[in-house]
């Protein structure tokens, strides 16, 4: 098995604790400070990965060149307009419907690959991708109301609605940022995978705690206190939120941002098993038939 691949798995697990941290967090403040606390409190966090990682293998930090400044600067901006577009999303009545088209992060990324860094993907990859992708947009359709559905009288209606390109938009912009991400982690060609995917999360990760702070400063500032309030839970945050990046960033270093992508979606298995497990809470056929269509992703890229 390749390396990447239960780097990724890891990564998935622990964005999953993550997600149900800033959920908890998304009840103390607002969107904004939720999302700050996944890059302010995971900053240090970020470095002292890093560090880690130069101590274990004796290396010395890399010289960047422009094109790595150039990247993780695309990577770290799209990666925020992503986020942006999703607390937007939130707010709309057909969020299922721009939820299952930010889930196309995986082609999209595959698509940003082919254009920006001429990687072509394996047929495995393609076939994975799709079968994956497919797979979480049922399982995100699995409690839609019926009713939901009927006025949508075609695919192409629900295509062209409001919440359905914010929700594409979403996914364009994961999968440029992971696309970017990974040529600014190659851009530094050395010493090895763990110091470039951790000098680009430092980058990146500054980055973002900066504009988010000062948006924060300059439109919220009553955030910050309720941000400081949570300290606890906002540290477990950004703990686990560095973890997964630095994860997820290692593995782009090693394999497409596509194939990670598409492996990724193994979170949504992750969510379903606590859904089950730990909250007792049932699932309907459509949710079984999703979660054996990522599961089938899944092993075909393993397997591939």
């Amino acid at each position: 098995m390749e390396l990447w691949i239960p780097i990724t798995i890891a990564a998935a697990f622990v964005q999953n604790l993550r997600s149900g941290l800033q959920r908890h967090l998304r009840m103390q403040m607002g969107t904004t400070g939720a999302t700050f606390v996944r890059f302010g409190f995971g900053l240090p966090v970020a470095f002292a990965l890093l560090a880690l990682a130069l101590w274990l293998t004796a290396s010395a930090l890399p010289e960047t060149k422009p094109a790595f400044w150039l990247w993780v600067t695309v990577g770290a901006f799209a990666q925020i307009f992503a986020q942006a577009l999703l607390v937007i999303m939130f707010t709309r009545r057909s969020f299922a419907v721009g939820s299952a088209y930010s889930r196309t992060e995986p082609v999209q990324a595959v698509i940003f690959g082919l254009v920006l860094l001429g990687e072509r993907a394996p047929a495995s990859v393609l076939i994975a991708v799709a079968i994956s992708v497919g797979g979480v947009i049922a399982l995100t359709f699995a409690r839609q109301p019926v009713g939901e559905m009927a006025r949508s009288r075609s695919p192409l209606a629900l295509l062209a609605s409001p919440t359905a390109l914010i929700g594409l938009a979403s996914g364009t912009f994961f999968g440029l940022a992971a696309v970017a991400f990974r040529a600014a982690s190659l851009s530094l060609a050395g010493p090895n995978f763990l110091v470039q995917a951790g000098l680009t999360l430092c980058v990146a990760i500054t980055i973002q705690t900066a504009v988010i702070l000062v948006w924060m400063l300059v439109r919220d500032r009553a955030e910050l206190r309720r941000i400081a309030d949570a300290w606890r839970v906002g540290t477990l945050a950004g703990l686990a939120g560095a973890l997964a990046s630095f994860g997820w960033f290692s593995a782009m270093t090693l394999q497409q941002a596509g194939a990670v992508k598409a492996l990724a979606q193994i979170e949504m298995l992750f969510a379903y098993a606590t859904t089950v497990l730990i909250f007792r809470e049932p699932v309907n056929r459509a949710e079984i038939a999703g979660c054996a269509l990522v599961a089938a992703g899944v092993i075909v890229l393993v397997l591939a």
